[in-house]
């Protein structure tokens, strides 16, 4: 079983333990109930965009076989389980509620409630309406206006038996992947769509916080983002690795906590950026009750033009200087004379990523370094005043394979073993962590990778749907079972 030192705040029951899955990635049913399509049922659709053109529309059939699902997971002894409410199952085209995607997750949550399994919720995981995305999706202001009301319509309905409500996960994919460089659901590859939506996302998560306070008022309030810090291979690719870090991490979390973007990054793409209303800001800003934090591997980056993000870098800029000398001033703490400069300055600020040579890998070929998790935490808690933290994904994709009736996932189990220490490590060093959640609870569909990557912690075989323990699930089960009995 997973071991941790006797001091270990993993081993006691406060410290919760929990499962994560998505409704896109399991649930299948895609064309039952009144459900409406979603911009992944149209992007799997598309040739050359998924992995052999699979699709959620099976998965795991979870909606199907979630009492089966319940049971599993009540068997591994976790206290928790992180789930994904879809979107185009409650609300249909006409804008009215569909009653009958409530029912599901009514009788879903009342499983688990039978077993005393603590509920988190994530209420957007990607699976956007595609009737939205029609009306310009992300793309589009009114979107997030749509999601507040979907908020209303689910956090008004199940209230406080949810214990924790996610507003939005990882926003950096949903905006980044899908509408800057394209390999997501909906596809476009164009750098201002990917930081409109960026805003019109965050915007959403705001509209959404005192919807749910009001709504669930006992229950806990939060946003899922992900992280992969970037480290430089150099000492002359520190500032690269930096600005890297603002551009994928700060970016999404500073105007959460400070109510304000990095001006290296908003100075660097200024000609992309988006319009941003005089109480955006304040509203993006509205205090969470806990930042749930995706962490899978790292990024080794060094000097250099990468992709299209890059190549057109200086005529971008070139252009972003002529509008700022004729522009007002857009932060309040600089002159324009010194924004400029600061502009100027980042003509030099080109990264790529670097691939290093000899170090583990998962299936999915990132790298295995779990240091890099201790150091993500104890750094964010230096930088940013946070609220209590979960570890809301972490997990590794490992090439499984079912022999004798058994698999042995050592590399998985090693990552949990090594991550969960790290956890451990972060605590002791002040960070205030109250959770973590394995991903994922079991093998499905993982978006553009379709069904070729395996992340579970079960088995599934997908022609005929049964699940099995891996050895990393029957390692949770002795740890979580012998805590519970007071053996740690």
């Amino acid at each position: 079983m997973y071991k941790f030192p006797k001091d270990s705040k993993l081993n006691k029951p406060e410290f919760l333990f929990g499962v994560a899955t998505a409704s896109y990635q399991i649930e299948g049913a895609t064309r039952v109930d009144e459900r409406c399509p979603s911009i992944w049922d149209t992007f799997c659709a598309k040739p050359g965009a998924v992995y052999k053109q699979h699709n959620g529309d099976v998965a795991c059939n979870h909606y199907n076989l979630y009492q089966q699902d319940v049971d599993l997971i009540s068997s591994l002894g976790v206290d928790a389980y992180r789930l994904s409410i879809a979107w185009p199952r409650i609300i249909k085209t006409d804008g009215s509620v569909n009653q009958k995607g409530l029912d599901f997750y009514d009788r879903l949550i009342s499983a688990l409630e039978e077993k005393n399994i603590t509920i988190m919720a994530t209420l957007y995981h990607w699976d956007l309406p595609q009737y939205l995305e029609d009306k310009g999706g992300w793309l589009n202001r009114e979107t997030s206006v749509k999601f507040a009301e979907y908020t209303d319509v689910v956090s008004s309905y199940f209230g406080d038996r949810i214990s924790f409500y996610v507003t939005l996960n990882e926003p950096w994919c949903s905006a980044y992947h899908g509408y800057r460089y394209g390999i997501h659901a909906p596809g476009i590859a164009d750098e201002k769509s990917g930081f409109l939506a960026c805003h019109n996302l965050l915007l959403a998560h705001g509209m959404a916080m005192p919807i749910l306070r009001k709504n669930a008022s006992n229950s806990k309030h939060g946003i899922v983002l992900n992280f992969t810090p970037n480290y430089p291979v150099d000492d002359s690719s520190i500032e690269a690795a930096q600005f890297a870090d603002d551009e994928h991490s700060h970016w999404f979390l500073k105007p959460l906590i400070d109510g304000k973007y990095p001006e290296s990054v908003y100075n660097h793409f200024l000609d992309v950026m988006p319009v941003i209303e005089s109480t955006d800001m304040q509203i993006i800003s509205e205090k969470i009750d806990f930042l749930g934090v995706n962490f899978y591997s790292r990024s080794m980056v060094s000097n250099g033009r990468q992709g299209k993000v890059s190549d057109t870098i200086l005529q971008k800029l070139d252009r972003a200087e002529i509008r700022m000398q004729e522009s007002n001033d857009v932060l309040d703490d600089d002159t324009k004379a010194e924004k400029l400069q600061k502009l100027m300055n980042q003509k030099s600020i080109h990264y790529k990523s670097v691939d290093l040579e000899e170090v583990e890998r998962t299936h999915i070929g990132w790298e295995v370094h779990p240091e890099a998790l201790l150091k993500l935490l104890t750094d964010l808690n230096q930088t940013y005043h946070l609220p209590p933290i979960y570890i809301t994904e972490n997990g590794a994709a490992v090439d499984d394979h079912l022999v004798d009736g058994k698999i042995d996932d050592e590399q998985r189990y090693r990552y949990y073993q090594n991550h969960l220490s790290m956890v451990d490590q972060a605590i002791k060093l002040g960070v205030d962590i109250r959770g973590y959640f394995a991903w994922s609870l079991m093998d499905n569909f993982e978006w553009a990778e379709g069904y070729k990557m395996r992340f579970g912690i079960v088995y599934v075989d997908y022609e005929t749907q049964v699940r099995t323990l891996k050895r990393s699930a029957i390692k949770f089960q002795e740890f979580l079972n012998a805590r519970k009995q007071g053996l740690l």
